[in-house]
C-alpha cells in the first residue's frame, strides 16, 4: 500500500482529524499523547508560529520511541519551501489552506498525501486535474453541508473533509456526513485555546472519545 492510502486509510477509519498548535513545546507533546491514549492514529500539527518548525521535530522524534502506529501531519502549508523543511522534518501529511500547485506536484512526486483547502469547484477541478486525491473544504463555517451535497455528483473520485466550523454536536456532524463528507475536520471546537491553557487533558481525552464514538454511531 502507497504511503499516500494509508495516510487516507487511516484518517478516514477514525473519521476525524484533529488539528491544533500550542507555542508551549510540552503542551504539544501532552496534547498530542492525549489524543493518542483517545484512539486518534493521525494528527495535524498546524504551522502558525515560529515555534511550529522544533516542535514539530520533537512530536516526530517522541512519536517514533512512544506513539507508533501515529501519523503526524502538518497544516497551514502555504508554499514550497515550507512543503521542504516539514518533509525533511518527517510529516507524514500535508495540509494547506488553499491549493498550491508547486506544493502538489512536490509532495505528490515523493508520494506523500497533500489535502489543499477548496472552497470552489474551479479551485477542486485544478487540485484534481494535479493528481490530490483529497481535498478540504475550507472554511467549512461559510460552505456548510449544502455546498458538499451540491458538488459531490461531480466529483465521484475525490475524499472531502471539512475544516472550520465543524462543531462536536451529533446534528453538525451527521449532517456533514450526510452531505457526502468522509471526515470532519476538528480545530478549536474540539481543543480550544481554553483547555490548552488549562492544561484540561482530561477534557480533551473524553471530548475526543466522545466524537469518536459519535461519528462511529453515525456511520453505522
Amino acid at each position: 500500500m502507497s504511503a499516500i492510502q494509508n495516510a487516507i486509510d487511516v484518517i478516514l477509519k477514525q473519521g476525524m482529524l484533529p488539528l491544533y498548535f500550542n507555542a508551549d513545546e510540552n503542551k504539544s507533546l501532552t496534547i498530542l499523547k492525549t489524543l493518542y491514549n483517545a484512539g486518534i492514529r493521525a494528527v495535524e500539527y498546524t504551522n502558525r508560529g515560529p515555534e511550529a518548525i522544533s516542535n514539530f521535530k520533537k512530536l516526530v522524534e517522541i512519536r517514533n520511541a512512544e506513539l507508533p502506529g501515529m501519523l503526524l501531519g502538518i497544516g497551514t502549508i502555504k508554499n514550497l519551501a515550507q512543503a521542504e523543511t516539514y518533509y525533511l522534518a518527517g510529516a507524514d501529511f500535508f495540509i494547506s489552506p488553499g491549493f498550491v500547485p508547486e506544493v502538489a506536484s512536490f509532495l505528490i512526486s515523493k508520494e506523500v498525501l497533500y489535502a489543499p483547502g477548496c472552497m470552489t469547484p474551479t479551485e477542486i477541478i485544478a487540485a484534481e486535474n494535479a493528481g490530490v486525491k483529497f481535498i478540504k473544504l475550507f472554511p467549512g463555517n461559510i460552505l456548510g453541508p449544502d455546498f458538499m451535497s451540491g458538488i459531490k455528483d461531480v466529483f465521484p473520485d475525490l475524499i472531502f473533509m471539512p475544516t472550520g466550523g465543524v462543531d462536536t454536536t451529533h446534528q453538525s456532524i451527521e449532517t456533514w456526513f450526510n452531505a457526502g463528507v468522509c471526515a470532519v475536520g476538528m480545530g478549536s471546537k474540539l481543543i480550544s485555546k481554553k483547555v490548552m491553557q488549562d492544561e484540561a487533558y482530561d477534557t480533551i481525552e473524553e471530548e475526543t472519545k466522545r466524537v469518536l464514538k459519535l461519528i462511529e454511531s453515525i456511520r453505522k
